[in-house]
């Protein structure tokens, strides 16, 4: 027994090397981004407010889990807004003395930048002169690292990094208030793959299960086959390697529930870390005590891994820069001002006194006219009919509120006009008319590359994205269809129709109607039988569209019905004649056809949300569920859906297209 003790204390003396070397690694430098083109003053009232912002942020990120955001100053251009975030498994002590060596490392990093990030291994800091918290908009990698080790079965090895990532990916964004999550996975008797997943948890959790689905997405391009790997964004980062480089004891309670806030001053050990005391000692304790012991009982093995642990930390872990790219996919447009409110007499004059020249065309809520303004800006004004049961005050009171409802994807309203006898309201003008303007035509359609029909897809999927989860309403259109999707100069889409009619604060996440107002044959069946609906209806509604968009085909030519029995016999060649042959190629097409399958699914609670819709078209590494057999699919009798019919809603945004 006295011979193993030796063996026994260098194996613990590795085990303790490992936890040491990981603590100083905390501070290992990732990327510094400085914005270039604003600069402020020294000296400045901003600088004050910056460096107010600088001095706090560490204290307050450590007393308060590892993360902290703060706005000082009283208004633009000298308000200052910081944001500060620790790894999830770092402790409250090793957090302050991170985030403090970052803040002191800004002044030399950005000298007089406004805007400014710096990220180390254990923590991040942010700051800017305007408001960044919770912008789901710069998932972009900015920063990606690799091991310059290889892995000596690359396609196992990759394929356990996906299965990993795409578990540790939902259990950060849906499973941990801390926007955090960590875990392991065997590859070899010998060898195993640790994983971590993490965004600012500012971050909702849609925004963060799309923000590590586009990291998880870039591991090929930047680490396929390597031994680890890092990449990071404003937002998210990710991180794997073949060796623990994170506190498996502080990461577990990280990734659950934070517990009842205790009474008492801060003292620096709130957060569970290498340096806390207390419960994780005597954690650590037992673990030596059983270690020792099951070291007793496999004395073989245990020189086998002191003899590797004690080589793995001799030898330094050098990583190399793959990419720096602070560019990438295209962010979207976020606004949320108040509408504008436009004089009568100024909207008369554009139109031409509401001409019938200038009518583009008229819906259930009154005709809809192009206007040009004395800048030159082209507008479509809506003129409600005196007809409308919308009054002056609710008209007023939801063109505010679609108004706070700014996305890239959907019909932007400018303001309104509630003047004399006119309720007017004033939508951006644009040039390319509706969807099924060029998707059924059959001269036009050819304008339609596949390129274009796959941003087409994607950006409708976005715009449903915030309708449903980042909106400030839960907010169910209900009637999703093509001549809904107007397409602006180049070809993006933006959904129309979601207006005043169809806004709902639900609590809920089923509602019943007594009116149902939509199109048939884009209905999902709860809604068009039982009036039943909610997000997941309108996940069916855009199943139908993207079926329609690769296909040429309309639900009226058993379009349902069309593409399951070809999938489901495996003949796929037949779905793809309606598409050109430019573009990604056939997978590309298959995978949004399987995406459209998934969203028409009979159950509700078998389709995928939006946010999952948007991970499955942006990342090839998810592996899709298999479809099961898609509402209003009869093997006898073929589709049950009814063909395409005007809409029975009250009105219409598709209406400001030109003729």
């Amino acid at each position: 027994m006295h011979s193993l003790l030796p063996l026994l204390l260098l194996g613990w003396w590795c085990l303790r090397l490992t936890a040491t070397t990981n603590n100083d690694n905390l501070k290992f430098y990732i990327t510094t981004e400085c914005s270039n083109n604003m600069n402020y003053t020294r000296g400045s009232a901003f600088q004050a407010n910056l460096d107010a912002i600088l001095s706090s942020l560490p204290d307050a990120a450590a007393a308060s889990s590892g993360f902290a955001e703060n706005t000082t100053g009283a208004a633009a251009p000298d308000k200052a807004y910081g944001l500060a975030q620790c790894r999830g498994d770092v402790g409250a002590s090793d957090c302050r003395s991170c985030l403090n060596d970052t803040a002191h490392e800004m002044a030399s990093a950005c000298p007089g930048q406004k805007n400014a990030m710096l990220i180390y291994e254990g923590c991040m800091l942010r700051y800017s002169n305007a408001s960044f918290f919770g912008d789901p908009y710069t998932s972009n990698p900015i920063f990606q690292l690799a091991n310059d080790e290889n892995v000596t079965q690359p396609e196992r090895f990759m394929s356990l990094l996906g299965v990993l990532m795409s578990n540790l990916t939902r259990e950060a964004a849906y499973g941990s208030p801390r926007r955090f999550a960590a875990g392991e996975v065997q590859q070899t008797s010998f060898v195993t793959l640790y994983g971590l997943a993490q965004c600012t948890r500012d971050t909702s959790a849609g925004n963060c299960m799309l923000c590590l689905a586009i990291l998880v997405d870039a591991i090929p391009k930047c680490c396929n086959g390597k031994q680890g790997g890092r990449i990071f964004s404003p937002i998210c980062q990710l991180r794997f390697e073949i060796y623990p480089f994170y506190d498996p004891l502080a990461a577990q309670p990280a990734m659950s529930p934070a517990p009842a806030p205790r009474s008492g001053p801060v003292n620096g050990s709130d957060l569970p870390g290498p340096q806390n005391t207390g419960s994780n000692s005597t954690v650590r304790t037992a673990l030596i005590i059983v270690s020792i012991l099951a070291a007793v009982m496999l004395l073989l093995l245990l020189l086998f891994v002191a003899a590797y642990g004690c080589k793995k930390n001799k030898k330094p872990y050098k990583h190399v820069q793959i990419v720096r790219d602070g560019h990438g996919a295209e962010e979207e447009e976020m606004r949320s001002s108040e509408p504008l409110t436009y004089d009568l007499s100024t909207l008369r004059a554009a139109t031409d006194n509401f001409s019938e020249e200038n009518k583009l065309g008229e819906g259930g809520f009154g005709p809809v006219y192009k206007g040009t303004l004395p800048d030159g800006q082209v507008i479509a004004v809506k003129r409600l009919s005196r007809t409308s049961k919308q009054g002056h005050v609710e008209m007023k009171n939801e063109a505010v509120l679609v108004a706070k409802l700014q996305h890239k994807n959907l019909v932007r309203l400018l303001g309104c006009c509630i003047e004399e006898d006119e309720k007017l309201l004033i939508y951006e003008f644009l040039v390319n008319k509706s969807l099924d303007k060029i998707l059924f035509d059959p001269i036009r359609q050819q304008e339609l590359s596949w390129g274009q029909r796959y941003k087409i897809i994607e950006g409708i999927g976005r715009g449903l994205l915030y309708l449903h989860e980042d909106s400030r309403l839960t907010i169910i259109h209900r009637d999703l269809k093509p001549g809904n999707i107007l397409l602006d100069a180049d070809m993006n889409p933006k959904i129309s129709d979601f207006g005043l009619a169809k806004l709902y604060d639900i609590a809920l996440s089923v509602a019943n109607t007594s009116r149902i107002a939509g199109t048939y044959g884009y209905m999902a069946p709860e809604y068009a039988v039982r009036g039943t609906f909610s997000t997941k209806s309108d996940v069916y509604s855009y199943g139908v569209l993207v079926l329609e968009i690769v296909t040429g085909r309309r639900p009226a030519e058993n379009l349902i019905n069309f593409v399951w029995g070809q999938w489901s016999h495996q003949n796929v060649s037949q779905l793809l004649e309606g598409c050109p042959a430019d573009g990604p190629g056939p997978q590309e097409m298959l995978r949004c056809i399987h995406v459209g399958l998934l969203c028409v699914q009979e159950d509700p609670r078998l389709r995928p949300s939006m946010a999952s819709v948007v991970i499955m078209l942006n990342s090839r590494s998810i592996t899709l569920p298999i479809p099961t057999v898609p509402a209003f699919v009869s093997p006898a009798e073929g589709p049950r859906a009814a063909a395409p019919e005007p809409s029975i809603n009250e009105g219409s945004v598709s209406d400001l297209e030109p003729r």
